[in-house]
């Protein structure tokens, strides 16, 4: 007995003895494009009380290297991500200004987790935060709340945009010391197409990142964007489920917006069974108030989670998108909607008529961890 307790006291500055280690995080990339519903999925996560959550740090490393390439900063995106991922913001300080505030992270108020002790005492983690509430309350000084907060929570989110293939976070997925999941977001290039048009100055900078530089003529910068990013879904996708390495078994998840947009619970409930999340009742209420609500959203709400009709936001661009654009971008996104299962329209009035349903169903067994065989013959 004295033998146990002296080893006890010798052991105990790494493993206390009276108490259970503590249990490994989660790691979860929801990896998307601009305009896809990323923010709405992100909040998915932010609202829940288990999620630290963070969106797009990328963004601070895109605007401060001067006129570089997305080939050119993926790395440095990904190093910065794992520090996070870690729950080091340190970090941070080499794309900061001197004497930084929380709210100068990129978007700071949309993670409740930086709304809640002890980031915040504002919101109590079993609460919705409030956007406008935390803006004017949480605001503090240096990162240190914030790195104090991230080691609390299970699960470490980060949102980002700003990957184009799966390649260059391979070390993080082979990392012993991170859980990394990836939660694969897309959605109908045609929609995204009309969404990017209402918000497009914000895309300057982004577009020239993404086209590496290059002198593109305006008009067609838009469609050269969206031809890349249908590109790098196809990429990913193929990468995850056609030719994966081993350590990628059982790390990816692929999710279509318009099928959130249809079934938001169950959707969102496979997405928490998958990273090791369990839906509260309170999460649920949220889900459907924002998802159940009226109209499709004003220009002044593009970045903004308010209360939307999900169903009419995903089927606006037949409306409001003039047919030549949705024919040209059928034509430069032909393979990414036929591998993910979106239908193409023929003529201006296929494209109104909202009783064609332009959604391939997914099979069950599709966009999981299947042979390479199977999953061709299922995709195709």
């Amino acid at each position: 007995g004295a033998a146990v307790v002296m080893f006890c006291n010798w052991y105990i500055q790494l493993s206390p003895c009276d108490s259970a280690p503590p249990k490994a995080k989660t790691h979860v990339l929801l990896l998307s494009s601009w305009r896809s519903g990323s923010s709405f999925l992100g909040q998915v996560f932010s609202q829940h009380p288990s999620v630290f959550y963070l969106m797009e740090p990328a963004w601070h490393v895109w605007t401060k290297v001067q006129k570089p390439g997305a080939r050119v900063l993926r790395m440095a995106v990904r190093d910065l991500m794992r520090s996070v991922y870690q729950c080091d913001f340190s970090v941070m300080d080499a794309y900061m200004p001197e004497n930084y505030n929380v709210s100068t992270l990129f978007m700071w108020y949309q993670s409740r987790a930086l709304c809640s002790p002890p980031a915040c005492s504002l919101t109590l983690r079993s609460q919705m935060s409030n956007e406008t509430r935390c803006q004017k309350k949480c605001d503090a000084q240096g990162l240190e709340k914030v790195e104090e907060a991230c080691h609390t929570y299970s699960h470490v989110v980060l949102k980002e945009t700003r990957f184009f293939e799966l390649e260059s976070l391979y070390p993080l997925l082979q990392d012993p010391s991170l859980d990394l999941r990836i939660v694969h977001l897309v959605r109908d290039p045609r929609a995204v197409m009309r969404s990017r048009e209402e918000s497009a100055k914000a895309f300057d900078r982004d577009n020239a990142i993404v086209l590496e530089q290059r002198n593109v003529p305006a008009a067609n910068v838009q469609y050269e964007v969206m031809q890349e990013i249908c590109r790098s879904h196809v990429r990913i996708n193929e990468r995850a489920i056609l030719k994966p390495p081993p350590f990628l078994k059982g790390r990816y998840k692929m999710i279509r917006y318009e099928d959130v947009a249809r079934n938001a619970l169950k959707e969102i409930n496979d997405i928490y069974d998958f990273v090791g999340l369990e839906m509260t009742s309170e999460m649920e209420e949220w889900i459907y108030r924002v998802t159940h609500g009226k109209g499709k959203g004003s220009r002044k709400e593009a970045f903004q989670i308010t209360s939307r009709n999900a169903a009419d936001v995903s089927q606006a661009w037949r409306t409001m998108l003039p047919h030549n654009k949705v024919k040209r971008i059928q034509e430069l996104c032909k393979g990414a909607m036929s591998l993910l299962g979106y239908r193409t329209v023929d003529s201006d009035k296929e494209q109104k008529r909202l009783d064609i349903d332009l959604l391939v169903p997914r099979e069950p067994y599709e966009f999981s961890w299947v042979p390479a065989k199977t999953q061709q013959t299922g995709s195709s």
